[in-house]
């Protein structure tokens, strides 16, 4: 199923596919997508941050100290970077300078399951303000900080308060960019994978209105990932909407 010109609909029905999708992203990677030890929770608040998806490694034996966690060991499961590199338009590894980041969110554990990464959707009230836009790049900043991978999936176009996406306001804020952060006349809605260390590594990907979702990687180490299964929970999603705005949304109602 291509994906849909969600600006043709209010953010409210936009907000209702987001839920059913991100349910099944959780389920989906719950039914043995995600590697030994790990699991997804939907809309879990991870200090002051409320994120989509979290990706969390269950081994609460080994977390005496739950603010210095050791780093999850993955030597079986996922795909190894080496052996298979994730398929993106564009890859950026980026001398991390944190530019004016506000240091008032914190990423901590939930109880001792270490969290390991956060996915996010991002919804059309993300992006209506440059508040809006600030507050949800310094988020994803000081998650990466912190080691956390993150993925940012925008199904949107620019817009006034993001004229080079949602990627370009993370990026410029991480480091001054060596070159150009516009997005693809052609692809303007972006799918990002930030891979959390020194430097931080972005994969990158773009689409358009009316075209499959690309792979996108999530990544539990910085040399093993897994490949999100978007398009078909996209679909399943987008089957459970009401007709009516199924319609609208195919170009069948006006």
């Amino acid at each position: 199923m291509p994906l849909h010109n969600w600006t043709q609909v209010e953010a409210g029905i936009f907000h209702a596919f987001h839920t059913s999708w991100i349910a099944e992203i959780q389920n989906e990677l719950n039914r043995g997508r995600l590697p030994e030890g790990y699991y997804a929770l939907a809309e879990q608040h991870a200090g002051n941050y409320i994120a989509d998806i979290l990706t969390l490694h269950a081994r609460p034996d080994v977390f005496k100290e739950p603010d210095v966690p050791p780093p999850p060991s993955l030597e079986s499961g996922g795909i190894a970077v080496a052996d298979a590199p994730p398929k993106v338009r564009r890859f950026e590894s980026i001398e991390t300078e944190i530019l004016a980041l506000r240091r008032t969110v914190t990423i901590r554990h939930i109880s001792t399951h270490r969290i390991i990464a956060l996915l996010e959707i991002v919804s059309p009230g993300n992006k209506d303000r440059i508040e809006h836009i600030e507050e949800f790049a310094f988020k994803t900043i000081s998650a990466l900080e912190r080691g956390v991978h993150v993925v940012v999936i925008d199904v949107f176009p620019p817009g006034a308060h993001d004229p080079c996406g949602i990627h370009g306001e993370i990026r410029r804020r991480l480091a001054p960019p060596s070159d150009s952060l516009d997005v693809p006349d052609d692809q303007p809605q972006t799918l990002v994978s930030y891979v959390a260390g020194q430097p931080t590594e972005a994969y990158v990907n773009h689409m358009s209105v009316g075209e499959a979702i690309p792979e996108t990687p999530l990544f539990l180490t910085r040399e093993r990932y897994i490949n999100l299964p978007l398009e078909a929970t996209y679909n399943a999603a987008f089957q459970g909407m009401p007709r009516f705005w199924q319609d609208v949304l195919e170009g069948k109602i006006e």
